[in-house]
């Protein structure tokens, strides 16, 4: 791991090919891995900030094999999924029934105003750091006036790089909160995971943020 660095547009890519292959590559291991893990504290942080009625139109970004998004599929909302890696689109498909979108993180194509909320669990850490406004001000532009970003990462001390074969970032909470509000982010609430634990024991910082309009 290195201090935040600037990437050239070929490392850039790169970042993105690599980490999908390693998704690709063990996407069914990722699966059995993680189908059983309990994040509705993540799911009720952005469904119950949600303003309106239900049910709400939400974009699940970086669904992986599509849990969360069969979630809130059961949960009677209008989900659609996202993801950069192929066999996770296919998975997620074929799990839940819902509409996933095949699209890499770094080449997105959002429609304007189109959801009251986003669900970006363990996915937007993979993004290169210089180009995260860019993609923090895509996600803005496709989330309705006052809609919600939730958002929850492996936290660190504002470093990124390699692990694993998988590119990714690691912000301090303040830096985090300085990249969402110039993105014309609105802070919620935020919180460390897993619940319960002494904070060294809680790797995870999730955040609640809204599209705030003037």
């Amino acid at each position: 791991m290195k201090q935040l660095a600037r990437l050239s547009p070929e490392e850039v890519r790169q970042t993105a090919r690599t980490t999908l292959a390693f998704y690709d590559r063990f996407a069914e291991a990722f699966w059995h891995g993680t189908q059983d893990h309990d994040v509705s504290q993540n799911r009720a942080a952005l469904l119950d900030h949600i303003a309106g009625d239900r049910p709400y139109s939400i974009l699940d970004f970086g669904c992986g094999p599509g849990r969360d998004l069969a979630a809130f599929r059961d949960l009677g909302h209008k989900a659609v999924g996202l993801d950069g890696a192929e066999r996770f689109v296919e998975m997620a498909r074929r799990q839940t029934g819902c509409e996933v979108w095949h699209q890499n993180f770094l080449d997105l194509r959002l429609p304007s105003e189109r959801f009251d909320g986003i669900f970006a669990n363990a996915a937007l850490f993979h993004i290169p750091s210089q180009e995260l406004p860019r993609i923090l001000g895509q996600l803005w532009e496709t989330l309705k006036p006052n809609g919600i970003l939730f958002s929850s990462n492996p936290r660190g001390h504002n470093q990124e790089g390699w692990q694993d074969h998988r590119y990714g970032s690691f912000y301090t909470f303040e830096t985090w909160r300085e990249l969402l509000t110039n993105a014309q982010f609105q802070e919620v609430t935020h919180y460390y995971r897993p619940p319960g634990k002494p904070r060294q024991q809680q790797p995870w910082l999730a955040t609640v943020w809204r599209k705030a309009i003037a």
